[in-house]
């Protein structure tokens, strides 16, 4: 009677524990692990949402029963024309595009003992030590004055070169080793080495000032014919180069950079993909600049989903309106957690952490201090799920994100609830979020596209 009384959540491997089933997640797996390696820029993954949507018969018509919108390749929005009316709400899933990085400065470019670097400008929540001594590829577009669009991606493939942010060597580290973190690993000095040889001909003087940095030029020139003004208007990104892969002999984890909140991305994706036409019409956002605050014409706060939202409205249902279709809807705003942290559990609180393999992690409330910056949701909403997902055999666990005065955190939440929707956060749990190799378990990838999938039925 007492454990019929009690709750604990359990391990989703317990569910998928038959050969078949675990075909089925492995195989679910290997597929989200090839868009997380293929995927590493807000451009990249919205690109790659459109063209599947395409595939899916899925237009840009507004008019359309299956529609999709782009914004700038940074931000995307989805829509699936249901039996009921528009009147009744839409189910919605929100998620972000954008992970933690660093970015080319306006005027990169730099020389220092006889080495050329990128100077660059960190994005979102990292911890800078990581991106010392490690692989890095270049992604993202440079723009030229006339409009030209060049498309850049570098460290990928094999052969190809890569880059990195040098570190100093511990004979010499002593006064760094008794600093703080912060103290210590400067922002300005995330310069990322883009070369090494000279720029020396017969013509040329052996005193010309810079002549890595010139060699550099001439062979950006020469692979994509721009000058160094050009640079000026690029948005180039440094990410850690290579594959997502499998973690551990039983290949149960994926280690990768920008799971946050790629792997929301894919699984909600995958579920809308396979959702039926019946029930209330249904809708993705996926948004940009989250990492930052979600500000900006890509972010959640911008007023991009209201706009697409109206659109729908005006071609599907006109007599209603939009305002009354954003007050009735019901949304998930799909964002990861961090998982109960095995080497340092004393800063989680354990009854109310995520564990890894538990299945998608629900977070009534995020923010932090006292709940500042949260989106709460409804006990009435909240209800509405756990018997929904109870009924389907969906593995869930609740979790705030770490100690009451340690932890906390922010998602797109309360840009949803400033409509009046009902809202609340579900998503994987993850080891090691905001470094450039986090950690997801394969369960929770299937699990949590089950969820999705649930949810807009």
């Amino acid at each position: 009677m007492n454990d019929e009384m009690s709750f604990s959540p359990k391990s989703a491997w317990k569910l998928y524990r038959n050969e078949a089933q675990k075909k089925t997640v492995f195989a679910f797996a290997e597929r989200y692990r090839q868009f997380l390696g293929r995927c590493k820029t807000e451009r990249e993954t919205v690109l790659y949402v459109a063209d599947m949507l395409r595939e899916h018969g899925f237009s840009e018509d507004p008019a359309a029963a299956k529609t999709f919108r782009v914004l700038r390749d940074k931000a995307i929005f989805v829509a699936k024309k249901g039996d009921r009316p528009l009147e009744e709400g839409l189910s919605l899933i929100a998620a972000h595009a954008d992970s933690p990085r660093l970015d080319f400065k306006q005027r990169p470019l730099i020389e220092q003992a006889d080495v050329a670097q990128a100077k660059t400008h960190y994005y979102g929540g990292i911890r800078k030590y990581q991106w010392l001594s490690r692989p890095l590829a270049l992604h993202g577009v440079i723009i030229r004055e006339n409009g030209e669009r060049i498309d850049v991606c570098v460290g990928e493939k094999p052969g190809e070169p890569v880059f990195c942010v040098a570190d100093l060597l511990p004979h010499l580290a002593q006064k760094q080793s008794e600093q703080t973190v912060k103290e210590a690993f400067e922002g300005e000095k995330l310069n990322v080495i883009l070369g090494h040889t000279l720029a020396v001909t017969e013509e040329e003087k052996e005193e010309d000032k810079e002549p890595v940095k010139q060699a550099l030029l001439k062979i950006l020139h020469a692979k994509y014919g721009i000058c160094e003004e050009d640079l000026i208007t690029a948005e180039l990104e440094v990410v850690p180069a290579g594959p997502a892969q499998y973690v551990g002999f039983d290949k149960g984890l994926i280690g990768g950079y920008g799971h946050d909140d790629r792997i929301c991305v894919f699984t909600a994706l995958e579920a809308f993909l396979e959702s039926s036409d019946e029930g209330p019409a249904k809708a993705l956002v996926f948004w940009d600049k989250e990492e930052i605050g979600s500000d900006g014409a890509t972010g959640a706060s911008s007023r991009f989903l209201q706009y697409c939202i109206e659109d729908i409205v005006r071609a599907w249902e006109p007599q209603t309106p939009a305002s009354h279709v954003l007050l009735a809807s019901r949304a998930l705003s799909s964002d990861v957690t961090a998982a109960i942290d095995p080497d340092f559990q004393d800063l989680h609180e354990k009854q109310n952490s995520a564990h890894l393999g538990h299945g998608p992690c629900f977070c009534k409330f995020t923010g932090s201090r006292g709940k500042y910056g949260a989106s709460e949701a409804d006990a009435e909403f909240f209800a509405s799920l756990r018997g929904l997902f109870n009924k389907n055999n969906i593995p869930w666990q609740v979790a705030e994100l770490g100690k009451v005065d340690t932890g906390g955190g922010g998602t797109v939440a309360l840009f949803l609830a400033a409509w009046g929707m009902q809202v609340i956060d579900l998503g994987p749990a993850l080891l090691s979020m905001h470094s450039p190799f986090e950690l997801a378990s394969c369960a929770d990838v299937y699990a949590t596209k089950e969820a999705y999938r649930v949810f807009l039925s």
